[in-house]
């Protein structure tokens, strides 16, 4: 059964999130609380009109305010992560192994791929069937309910020197713009991975995330420093329909 867990606005603003792919500091604003789990809308993107088969991923949400993560389950710890994270969000994980008292899953630090495993105890789970994937070479990005394709639509990448680097990712937060005509668009995901290339940027540490845009004619492009943009439509659809801890797989 799919459990579509709260989606809890960030506090902190738009620059220390993103690695800058839309400008500068500058143009970072404050973003609007967004909260509440919302009914899916009907998606005009949909390729299959079958019921989806069974398939989903569990999301590991933090009780309390910090979990320690462990290297291996005999109990070496590996570092303390707390919560909410730095944009008011509640800390969520995606599961990849539940070995029942144990979870091993994706960390949202650097390097992008890093794993750990946490106690059962310390987290609530819940479960979704919604992954999205990003296919660098053709531009275009598909989100699927279980095995089926329930939205597809252009996204813009980085530029050759600021890639989006391939891997498995999961979203960390959600943001919603106080201007949603600004160079972020409607509302922008926070990823659990960051720039190959960027350290830093605008005072953050150059995390990704997929957001809108107010340059629809870029989609379709290189155009970012290591961000996903797409269109403001496509964006609102997933703050609606996709919950904190859905998978996200960018291809080559």
């Amino acid at each position: 059964m799919r459990t579509n867990l709260l989606r809890t606005a960030a506090v902190a603003t738009l620059a220390l999130l993103l690695t800058g792919c839309a400008g500068s500091a500058r143009s970072a604003v404050r973003p609007e609380p967004v909260s509440g789990a919302v009914r899916p809308e009907p998606a005009s993107g949909a390729v299959r009109s079958e019921p989806a088969r069974s398939i989903s991923s569990k999301i590991a949400t933090v009780k309390g305010s910090r979990i320690t993560v462990y290297r291996d389950k005999e109990g070496g710890a590996q570092r303390t992560i707390t919560s909410p994270n730095d944009y008011g969000a509640a800390r969520a994980f995606l599961v990849e192994r539940d070995e029942g008292e144990w979870l091993q899953v994706l960390l949202p630090i650097r390097p992008n791929g890093s794993k750990g495993w946490i106690k059962a105890t310390d987290v609530t789970l819940a479960e979704t069937a919604y992954r999205v994937e990003i296919e660098r070479g053709a531009f275009r990005f598909t989100v699927y309910d279980g095995d089926r394709a329930v939205r597809t639509g252009k996204v813009a990448t980085g530029e050759a020197g600021t890639p989006t680097p391939p891997g498995r990712y999961f979203f960390t937060e959600l943001v919603k713009p106080a201007d949603p005509g600004g160079a972020y668009g409607a509302y922008a995901f926070g990823l659990s991975g960051f720039s190959p290339v960027l350290k830093s940027f605008a005072g953050g540490p150059g995390q990704l995330a997929i957001h809108g845009t107010n340059k629809p004619s870029a989609i379709g492009t290189r155009a970012s420093h290591g961000c996903v943009r797409i269109s403001n439509d496509d964006i609102t659809w997933m703050a609606k329909n996709l919950a904190i801890g859905t998978p996200v797989v960018v291809k080559g």
